[in-house]
């Protein structure tokens, strides 16, 4: 578990109209389906008049996440780069264990690959072509 302080943002990448569900979901570690069906659902059974009130204080009150990342200096990681969640739960974000296995089958396949480009290329003769090179 991540020690860093989460905070409330509207997520711009993921929302369809601000974010605001988009950035719930991401700050509660829920899909985001399952937070839309919730305010759909809340709209349609009669909590109409609130819900769009806070909606839009929402959206006016958070701050973007693209934005907070910026001004954090944090720079943003490629999907490859991210650690895999793995959803043990319905609502949970994350990917399913199958998905995740194979998802982390890629990452250290292509590690591997790397590693065998390196290796192929340290015990090369061009490799030793270029240490000599350098100590001159």
């Amino acid at each position: 578990m991540s020690s860093k302080r989460r905070e409330l943002l509207r997520d711009d990448r993921n929302g369809k109209i601000a974010g605001v569900c988009a950035g719930i979901a991401d700050y509660f570690g829920w899909e985001l389906w399952l937070v839309r069906v919730v305010v759909l659902a809340s709209v349609l059974l009669g909590f109409g008049g609130i819900l769009p009130v806070l909606y839009l204080v929402g959206w006016i009150v958070l701050e973007k996440k693209s934005v907070a990342e910026q001004r954090s200096g944090e720079p943003v990681r490629a999907a490859a780069e991210r650690p895999v969640e793995v959803k043990t739960r319905v609502w949970q974000r994350g990917e399913a264990p199958p998905r995740a296995l194979n998802h982390l089958k890629q990452q250290f396949d292509s590690i591997e690959y790397r590693l065998r480009d390196m290796e192929s290329y340290v015990t090369s003769s061009k490799f030793q072509l270029h240490r000599e090179f350098n100590k001159l």
